[in-house]
């Protein structure tokens, strides 16, 4: 089930009604810090099954919950791109392209007038949206190289680079 909500000015989509998140003195957004997102199968904008598996447990990767609708996800792009050019050689930068309100056409139509430099895969079934019990698009969740959440937010103010930094397991 799929209805619109607002979490802390993140654009909004509640999509899982059923995902367990916690707003308050802990702030708790998501999959919990700490823990390791079961294994998802997305696709890539070609339709080919793709293992979200092969970036996590290898370096720290970024993994946004998005949408071409979303104008949050759209003020957040120059905080993604800053962290990718400083990270890019040193995380993965993965997004995912939520099946509310949009195609996998509509997304790939968006890419090619608007081009950018991250991994887009597409979460038909939800899969991802479970496993990492996104609250909403502008969900940002950073993994550090053993596949351990080391970060969970939402909106457009998010300190990426901050949450890469602690990934790499250097204190800011």
């Amino acid at each position: 089930m799929v209805t619109a909500c607002v979490v802390r000015g993140a654009c909004c989509v509640g999509l899982l009604l059923s995902a367990p998140m916690v707003l308050g003195a802990q702030d708790v957004i998501g999959i919990p810090v700490g823990e390791t997102p079961p294994a998802v199968t997305l696709e890539n904008l070609n339709g080919d099954s793709v293992a979200l598996s092969q970036w996590i447990g290898k370096k720290p990767v970024v993994v946004e919950f998005w949408a071409t609708w979303c104008p949050i996800c759209a003020e957040l792009l120059p905080r993604m791109e800053a962290a990718q050019q400083k990270y890019g050689d040193r995380a993965a930068f993965v997004v995912v392209a939520v099946a509310v309100n949009q195609s996998k056409n509509s997304v790939r139509r968006h890419l090619e007038k608007h081009p950018m430099p991250f991994t887009f895969l597409w979460d038909g079934n939800g899969a991802a949206v479970r496993a990492f019990q996104a609250p909403s698009t502008s969900y940002i969740a950073v993994l550090d190289a053993k596949g351990k959440v080391v970060y969970t937010g939402v909106g457009e103010d998010q300190d990426i680079e901050a949450a890469l930094s602690r990934a790499a397991g250097k204190r800011q």
